[in-house]
């Protein structure tokens, strides 16, 4: 009797924690035809998903570095979503994610189910954006699922893009400080920008 009330309960145990590993999809890119560089990360957090934005939750340093290189302005000053994604077009930047959808439990890289993920598709994204000439990766996880699952299946025709990591901006990175991370952003970008 005390053995079925153990393998129930862990039954509800596993089922459980079933139940929270979930099939997310991301959003589609930010993005005008007149882009010259693309920011990708590797699918929004569970924050960002329920908000609808990218770079949602409010430890995450993107939208903090992006505009103090492009305004010296904090995200207080500008705390309109649109405005932001505004600026990022203005500046010819896109952001997209890697992947196109996944199941994930919370919102760590590291609890993405491999076997589980469909990538965007790049060719076509290529194809209409053809004035991007640099794709910067936000964190390594988004760089290795793209060298990995997206890169062998580029054509030719992509050869000249270049491919560069940044440093993750998600607060599960804290091995860096928010200055030391704006200081590479703002040097990858900036020098890109003078060619």
């Amino acid at each position: 009797m005390h053995y079925l009330k153990y393998i129930g309960k862990v039954e509800f145990i596993f089922k459980s924690k079933l139940s929270v590993v979930k099939n997310i999809s991301g959003f589609t890119a930010i993005a005008e035809e007149n882009a010259t560089l693309l920011i990708l990360g590797s699918m929004p957090s569970k924050t960002s998903l329920k908000k609808q934005q990218y770079y949602g939750h409010e430890r995450n340093a993107f939208w903090p570095i992006m505009l103090s290189i492009l305004t010296n302005q904090s995200p207080h000053q500008i705390p309109s979503y649109n405005q932001r994604k505004q600026l990022l077009i203005n500046n010819y930047i896109a952001v997209w994610d890697v992947l196109q959808s996944c199941f994930r439990q919370g919102s760590l890289d590291t609890a993405i189910k491999m076997d589980s993920i469909k990538t965007n598709d790049f060719y076509q994204f290529f194809s209409t954006h053809t004035a991007i000439k640099k794709v910067f990766f936000n964190g390594a996880k988004a760089e290795t699922i793209f060298r990995k699952y997206v890169l062998p299946t580029m054509s030719e025709q992509f050869s000249y893009l270049h491919y560069c990591r940044l440093p993750s901006t998600s607060p599960a990175h804290a091995a860096m400080t928010l200055h030391q991370k704006t200081a590479i952003w703002e040097k990858q970008i900036k020098d890109y920008n003078k060619r």
